[in-house]
């Protein structure tokens, strides 16, 4: 690990004076702050001379805006925050020919890596942190609710959650940028597993349940519930599931299950009856921490296949 920090301050800087940095933290930035301002008006006009329930600072997160809430924008569009910082770490390096000069300074080669990452880690990590203060304070303003000792740590949590999964995709960009010399190529890569992931993980989960629980409907509840617990096993490959599910219940003390799929009255919704009862933090963190643990393991294990194929490579190939 010797060495990492002059690496480390490099791609801070890069990153910080890049205008696709601007631009993206811009654009997800504006975004934010539209669907909390959106989410923020409707709530204050829905809690207009009514007692204010429990935890409602945290309904600025979780609560829709035209399309999508906070939390699952960030699922969605936060994988592209790593794979922007990250598709080009080490190609561009290659390319340039700046990457056999500074393996040949006194240095260790581990330096490299471990700096490039730890840039992209702590980068996501001011991206993430401001948004959040920001939707904060707007929240403060709006609302007008100052959020308890609990909803600021469900916060704190939900961006360490962020971060760790944002991060896991920039692990993912760096291991591409380190496979294909080519920087269009390793975006692509990119690109096309967050697409798969996505989209055709989903699609294929929903496929493979229909095909081995034909009858799933209303008049038949044991083929409804064994076709949910296939697409639920089949969707967990994808890490923003993982995130979805990991973030749910912690983000919504509401919540006592990570499950889409509840068998209850046909006339249950969301309502402020759902306030009553609402988790506590150490409940909420047993029933996601797999999740939970499952990002942190995929990020790593992750960056350690980058780590191990960079420091194999010969220095004249790379």
């Amino acid at each position: 690990m010797q060495g990492w920090k002059p690496i480390f301050k490099k791609e801070l800087a890069d990153h910080f004076s890049s205008y696709r940095f601007i631009i993206l933290f811009s654009l997800i930035t504006m975004v934010s702050l539209i669907i909390a301002y959106m989410v923020g008006v409707t709530i204050k006009q829905d809690l207009e001379g009514v007692a204010k329930p429990k935890f409602v600072f945290l309904m600025l997160f979780i609560s829709r805006g035209v399309v999508f809430s906070l939390v699952q924008f960030v699922a969605f569009f936060g994988p592209l925050i790593g794979l922007v910082l990250g598709f080009d770490a080490i190609n561009r390096e290659r390319n340039e020919g700046t990457l056999s000069k500074l393996l040949s300074q006194p240095l260790y080669r581990d330096a490299v890596i471990n700096g490039k990452f730890l840039a992209g880690v702590v980068t996501i990590s001011i991206m993430m942190a401001s948004i959040l203060l920001l939707i904060t304070g707007m929240g403060l303003k709006i609302v007008g609710v100052i959020p308890g000792v609990e909803e600021l740590c469900r916060i704190f949590l939900y961006l360490i959650v962020s971060i760790v999964y944002i991060s896991f995709w920039l692990g993912v960009s760096i291991l591409f940028s380190i496979i294909f010399r080519s920087i269009a190529t390793s975006a692509l890569a990119s690109l096309a597993l967050w697409i798969f992931f996505s989209f055709f993980v989903s699609m294929g989960a929903t496929v493979v349940a229909n095909a081995a629980a034909p009858d799933a409907n209303s008049s038949n509840p044991e083929a409804m519930v064994r076709n949910a617990k296939i697409q639920r096993a089949i969707s967990l490959i994808s890490p923003m599931v993982l995130y979805t599910y990991g973030t749910a219940t912690v983000i919504d003390p509401t919540r006592k299950t990570t499950s889409t799929m509840v068998l209850v009255g046909p006339m249950e919704k969301i309502s402020q009856e759902r306030f009553s009862g609402p988790l506590p933090l150490s409940q909420s963190i047993l029933i996601v921490l797999p999740y939970i643990l499952s990002l942190i393991a995929i990020t790593a294990v992750c960056f350690a296949i980058s780590y191990t194929i960079f420091m194999r490579r010969e220095i004249r190939s790379l």
